[in-house]
């Protein structure tokens, strides 16, 4: 199924998609590869609309964060930016922990052969079946963030004779950076800071709750090294000051995640190198501070460990000439692609890296509107993207679609069919998701 790596460039193509294209992919006579094997076979096999994921990419991205982190710390993958099973398994054989923030992804931590001591479990509004279930399941740490969810786990360990292993999220006084804002204003996430000395109070009295560790995610898509260390660093004041107040020594630091990941042609990448000289430096501190050298630093990505590895491949299927713009139909929209849309908590509304897969070295020369099939003007993918002249047939593609894109998706609207999802490695594809279809509605029914 694979094919050699041959590489066209009788255009040159400088933009983000070229970048994309130059870091992870390959290009054979116009049309895109991935993992060895041409765009159009996987289509030929696993039909559109369809997410495909190189799992190549993903390791070399898990290789690339674990070798500038110090051996203090240790990471874990945040599995709301993609929960599929499949991809749960590479971090677990890469050797990484989990970050989970509901019971339905401690289960599939679970069932994917998350050991439970490589578990944390994250989240503002947990229920006390989800504590009870975490409970049940010793996972490392439960992340409280609130003094009410305190009171709860207090009850609930007592009931079952445990001790919880608990941190705590704390929301700073203050924080900057980060494309959405997690901590330092008022917030459903963490307890807040100047809250803290009366809360760690009331739970170091609880005799069934340990505080175990400090957590601090302040806010994503940091784009910034100096932004990212400096909310690191205010996490360390903080652990500082929590581990004074306690009677053993902390165990944790979680230093959230953050990381980001350029979309858009404004946007420039995160310095890796000065991110690293900067956690290197966070170490040595933690090593030479006698109230936190027992503590182990745990970074918990998402995006950034899965993003690249991704595209959306969309079958264009009409085209369509309306008062002077021309319009591009798909088979596939915002109910697969939420993110692609726009309608994910863009302000203003930018068009992804998006290509036409089979054209990569056709010059680009009109500007299309890309929309789907949904009843509402939503319903569009990319407004007045410069492609290649484009017909029926054609392969619309949305890159960095790893993340955020197919679970964060509203796939009842209209009842479409859902789309499959398929992991290349080796020159393989596999399918790690089936194609929904309406019968599944049918069958969601209680009657």
């Amino acid at each position: 199924m694979s094919v050699p790596k041959t590489k066209s460039r009788s255009q040159p193509r400088h933009d983000h998609v070229a970048r994309l294209v130059d870091r992870h992919f390959d290009v054979n006579e116009s049309e895109l590869i991935i993992g060895g094997v041409l765009v159009s076979e996987l289509v030929a096999k696993f039909g559109t609309p369809l997410f495909i994921y190189d799992e190549s990419v993903i390791v070399k991205r898990i290789q690339k964060v674990k070798a500038f982190l110090p051996p203090k710390f240790e990471l874990y993958y945040s599995i709301k930016a993609n929960p599929n099973a499949a991809i749960l398994k590479l971090f677990l054989q890469h050797g990484c922990g989990l970050e989970i923030a509901s019971g339905g992804e401690l289960f599939q931590a679970l069932d994917a052969g998350c050991p439970p001591q490589r578990l944390i479990f994250a989240g503002p509004g947990k229920s006390k079946p989800e504590l009870a279930a975490a409970l049940k399941a010793s996972i490392n740490e439960i992340h409280v963030e609130s003094i009410d969810e305190a009171r709860w786990l207090d009850e609930l360990a007592k009931s079952t004779g445990q001790i919880a292993n608990i941190g705590l999220r704390i929301n700073p006084v203050s924080g900057s950076g980060g494309a959405m804002r997690m901590g330092g204003q008022a917030s459903p996430f963490g307890i807040d800071e100047e809250s803290l000395e009366q809360v760690l109070d009331e739970i170091l009295t609880l005799s069934n709750v340990k505080i175990a560790g400090v957590h601090l995610f302040m806010g994503t898509q940091i784009l910034d090294a100096d932004v990212l260390l400096g909310q690191y660093q205010r996490a360390l004041t903080i652990a500082r000051s929590v581990a004074a107040r306690l009677p053993h020594p902390l165990e944790t630091i979680d230093f959230g995640g953050g990381l980001g990941t350029p979309y858009f042609a404004h946007e420039s990448e995160l310095d890796l190198e000065k991110a690293a000289a900067g956690i290197a430096l966070i170490a040595d501190e933690m090593s030479n501070d006698p109230l936190l050298t027992n503590a182990t630093g745990v970074l918990e990505p998402g995006r950034f460990l899965v993003n690249e590895s991704g595209l959306y491949v969309a079958t264009i299927s009409r085209i369509k000439q309306s008062r002077g713009k021309t319009f591009a139909v798909i088979d596939g929209g915002m109910h697969h692609h939420l993110g692609a849309s726009g309608n994910l908590g863009q302000t203003i509304k930018r068009n992804y890296p998006v290509a036409i897969l089979n054209k990569l070295d056709v010059p680009a020369t009109e500007p299309v509107e890309i929309v789907g099939p949904l009843c509402t003007p939503l319903d569009t993918l990319a407004r007045q993207a410069k492609l290649p002249p484009v017909e029926a047939g054609d392969l619309f593609g949305v890159f960095q679609s790893g993340a955020y894109a197919r679970t964060s998706s509203p796939h009842g609207f209209l009842s479409h069919n859902s789309p499959a999802e398929i992991l290349v490695a080796g020159g393989e594809a596999t399918l790690i998701r089936r194609r929904g279809t309406p019968q599944d509605y049918l069958r969601d029914q209680s009657n």
